[in-house]
């Protein structure tokens, strides 16, 4: 049976599945040349069976359960800095403090890292990958000094280059005193050493600029500090210890369309609330798999979506999305109680009621499975 034959037998399918789904579904079903149309039917049916069962039920407390699917397997994870799988120069941050990171929408990770995948014509040549990650790396003065000196007599600094490192980023000590920028003062390059003249400067001035100098930019991408190139398969791969994706994604030769970051604000800065919500997900099921804990990638969604709907990235806690509940029994429940309710008080605020949280509180049922329908008995009299 042809593909076109396929795909329109199964045409009232396409709204129901997601695209992807639908799309393996054909490639999937074509690729048995002897199919029937009977087989097309049962396949048919029970996609639509399965699809049937893995709806929720109207009134169903997704809330809680998504939060006791988390929580639960979160109990089992450990607490320590990991050395990033296979790259033993980094280390990242998982188990439980990555996940709190996580829901906390944590300005910046507390080990931001990139994993920056390039071009094929760049990720098979070894010399290039190099050429690459040397243009990444953030290069201060400070890391190709070897040590310096201050003459107070000649009133002079003596900034001795760390030649190695020189040659590592293949730089020449010509090229780094063209970098230092001080009014009044005369580089000089001798060898492997630069001597800074500055007239008639005190002691204290002189290891005052000497500071300043050390923090003088060379090259590379501010936020990089550190650059790792590994053989993954057929391709290298590059791994860096610190992010600053919109300056990365520049590059000629990085593959953007896979080159990712652990820093979800700055994905939302740089792509958007919808990439950050992708990121959030993916973030989240790979540090608990990484532990070897499996979650229903629909919990995961359900927190992502209650974190982006606002169209920013908000943390789960009384300074994001339980902190902005309307009801303010609701926020009063969760945390610092006294401070919300004399709140409340002061602005004149009404509780209509309309959640679970507040409906618990002053008892009544709440708007849940059975307590979601409002019944009315009728009486009607009958004489016999």
């Amino acid at each position: 049976m042809k593909v076109e034959e396929i795909e329109e037998f199964f045409k009232d399918l396409k709204d129901k599945l997601p695209e992807n789904t639908f799309k393996e579904l054909i490639e999937e079903v074509s690729k048995y040349k002897d199919v029937t149309k009977e087989d097309l039917e049962k396949i048919k049916n029970e996609i639509l069976k399965r699809l049937e069962f893995s709806m929720i039920q109207p009134g169903e407390a997704v809330g809680i359960i998504a939060a006791q699917s988390i929580g639960e397997p979160s109990t089992q994870m450990t607490m320590r800095t990991f050395h990033y799988a296979g790259v033993a120069e980094l280390n990242v941050t998982l188990g439980l403090p990555r996940l709190i990171e996580l829901v906390d929408a944590r300005s910046e990770p507390s080990t931001p890292m990139m994993v920056i995948y390039l071009e094929p014509e760049y990720a098979k040549d070894r010399e290039k990958a190099k050429m690459i990650a040397r243009e990444l790396e953030y290069i201060t003065l400070q890391d190709l000094t070897e040590k310096t000196e201050i003459d107070i007599l000649e009133s002079k600094i003596v900034i001795y280059l760390d030649t190695r490192e020189l040659k590592r980023h293949e730089l020449t000590p010509e090229e780094v005193a063209k970098k230092i920028k001080l009014k009044k003062s005369n580089v000089v390059v001798k060898d492997d050493k630069i001597e800074i003249y500055v007239e008639g400067a005190s002691l204290k001035e002189l290891r005052k600029v000497r500071d300043n100098v050390l923090d003088t930019y060379i090259k590379g991408i501010k936020g990089i500090k550190r650059v790792v190139i590994r053989k993954e398969g057929d391709e290298y791969v590059i791994y860096t210890q610190g992010t600053n994706l919109k300056e990365v994604l520049r590059i000629e030769g990085i593959d953007w369309r896979r080159t990712k970051t652990n820093d979800i604000k700055e994905i939302e800065e740089v792509l958007g609330i919808e990439a950050a919500r992708n990121a959030l997900i993916n973030e989240i099921v790979n540090t608990l798999q990484e532990q070897g804990l499996e979650v229903d990638l629909r919990h995961i969604c359900l927190l992502a979506d209650m974190m982006t709907v606002d169209g920013e990235v908000k943390p789960i806690g009384r300074h994001g999305v339980a902190g902005e509940k309307v009801s303010t029994l609701a926020r009063a429940a969760f945390e610092i109680t006294v401070d919300n309710l004399i709140k409340a008080s002061i602005v004149g605020e009404t509780d209509r009621l309309e959640g679970i949280i507040e409906n618990i509180i002053v008892g009544k049922p709440i708007k849940l499975g059975t307590g979601i329908v409002e019944l009315v008995a009728k009486r009607e009299y009958f004489k016999i």
